[in-house]
């Protein structure tokens, strides 16, 4: 049930977002709080759940370790360890038979792809049988900080989804800031983040170019690249999953290689996994 709320209102946030700005306009907050919030959690996701925790791009200091998973876990995409848990077990059965998420489980007719689309999008969360967490992600398990935060994702929800609305009444000093900020740097920025990052599970999965090898359908989409942080470039993820930048080809947007970058200059993360050109040669097509 809880599932299907943070799916549903969220989205349906979206299809109500230009009546709302037509009707009541939207704030400077808004534009402010929204594109904040959604940078920050969408970051969250591409740098601390996907490449720190799940692919180790890099060493972060405990600090930047605990901050990583507390600021993925407000993009409201689940708790930490079942997120990594099922990541690692995508990347290991990628586009076959135990992959949670590929949109090719149905077969490659016209009808079983959409279907499969629909599957790896959304309805992969729905399934009963979630990945086993200890044959997945026993690091995670082994260090109670990330359990705590893990234990602590029901309050983290509430966090990510009234911290706009509270931000936006002080902005603004009114309750309508308050309401205006809750739909569109809560709900609205909730169902961005989500469809985002659930469309590189599916988009990229069946369309994009393949200027790397890889073992499954895995490809470049560029028109998702800004919105992503880099994670759209996901031929380049599957050809080299440890790999702390995907955008390795001139003219590739990765803010999330990026900010990595600045935390390695800060000196919060060491032993960045950087591309390195014999690496790429070897894994052109």
């Amino acid at each position: 049930m809880l599932l299907t709320i943070f799916v549903v209102v969220p989205f349906l946030a979206v299809l109500a977002a230009g009546f709302v700005a037509w009707g009541w306009g939207l704030r400077w907050s808004d534009v402010v709080l929204t594109v904040a919030f959604f940078s920050l959690t969408a970051h969250g996701i591409t740098i601390g759940f996907h490449r720190y925790f799940t692919h180790g791009s890099f060493k972060a200091r405990r600090p930047l370790r605990i901050a990583l998973a507390i600021v993925g876990s407000l993009a409201i995409e689940g708790p930490l360890i079942r997120w990594v848990a099922d990541h690692r077990r995508h990347h290991a059965y990628s586009d076959a038979a135990g992959d949670p998420h590929s949109p090719w489980r149905y077969g490659e007719g016209f009808w079983a792809l959409l279907k499969g689309l629909g599957w790896a999008h959304v309805g992969w969360m729905y399934d009963v049988e979630q990945t086993s967490r200890q044959k997945f992600a026993p690091d995670l398990l082994n260090d109670p900080d990330l359990v705590r935060v893990s234990d602590a994702f029901p309050s983290l929800v509430a966090v990510s989804v009234l911290a706009p609305a509270l931000l936006g009444g002080l902005l603004t000093w009114s309750w309508q800031g308050a309401l205006s900020a809750l739909f569109w740097a809560s709900f609205v920025r909730i169902a961005l983040v989500h469809h985002v990052t659930w469309s590189i599970n599916s988009v990229c999965h069946v369309w994009g170019k393949h200027p790397f090898k890889a073992r499954d359908h895995s490809g470049n989409v560029a028109w998702l690249a800004l919105f992503s942080g880099g994670e759209s470039w996901h031929n380049l993820h599957h050809a080299d999953p440890t790999c702390a930048r995907h955008g390795v080809l001139p003219g590739q947007l990765d803010t999330s290689a990026r900010i990595i970058r600045w935390f390695e200059q800060f000196g919060w993360a060491s032993d960045v996994r950087w591309p390195k050109p014999e690496r790429l040669a070897a894994r052109r097509n």
